[in-house]
């Protein structure tokens, strides 16, 4: 892939993968040091390692890889987003201190799913009866809600305070870093058919930026995404 930036949802969403440390090779290094041995270029064995590694599921040489990435999704995909802790850090952009005009996810009316009532959460690949009439709905509730936002900030509500009346489908924005195999992890639930498809869409970028940087030991941890 020659972008690092691979836009998400619309125009606003995006993921952008900002710097790696290390390499396929890293991950073999950290392998071979139990036996006092460094690989100085990658081989074809230390491919089968990678792989011999990944399937046996002995993943601490995954952890000392690491990518930094900035990304910008819906709230309601960053709270789900953001249950993924063990070995990631973050910082966001807090409304706290800004208070620059809001930018909102609308989805197209197809992405107006139906409900699906034999899943407890979920939806089916459908959109509803009269998705283009309530899509309107949506934009109008959205504007209102922006309207509300900027007269608390023209009365001199604090930011901290206004910001209570932005809706789940404002844009946030933050920097993540993690281990490969923390996101290998992330990726695994998150592409999933039965995770939500917003949030899928931002674990397939993910993945194809990582793919970009890791081919060896990125293909050998996908092979594993499919649940046994």
């Amino acid at each position: 892939m020659s972008s690092e930036k691979v836009a998400v949802l619309d125009t606003t969403g995006f993921v952008e993968l900002l710097e790696t440390f290390g390499s396929d090779l890293t991950v073999v290094n950290a392998a071979r040091v139990s036996f006092a041995k460094e690989s100085a270029a990658m081989t074809a064995g230390d491919g089968k390692l990678i792989n011999y590694l990944a399937t046996h599921n002995h993943i601490s040489p995954f952890f000392h890889p690491q990518l930094r990435f900035r990304l910008k999704m819906p709230i309601f995909v960053a709270r789900e987003w953001f249950r993924h802790t063990v070995g990631f850090s973050r910082n966001e952009v807090s409304r706290r201190y800004i208070d620059t005009p809001p930018e909102c996810y609308i989805p197209a009316a197809v992405e107006l799913r139906e409900r699906d009532e034999n899943k407890k959460q979920g939806s089916k690949l459908s959109p509803i009866v009269g998705a283009e009439t309530l899509q309107v709905e949506l934009k109008h509730a959205t504007k209102a809600a922006m309207r509300s936002y900027a007269t608390l900030l023209e009365h001199n509500v604090a930011p901290e305070v206004a910001r209570m009346i932005l809706p789940q489908s404002m844009y946030t924005e933050f920097i993540e870093t993690a281990s490969l195999y923390a996101y290998a992890r992330l990726c695994k639930l998150r592409t999933d058919p039965q995770a939500q498809r917003e949030i899928q869409l931002y674990a397939n970028a993910v993945c194809s930026l990582i793919e970009a940087k890791f081919p060896v030991s990125w293909d050998a941890l996908a092979a594993n995404f499919t649940p046994s």
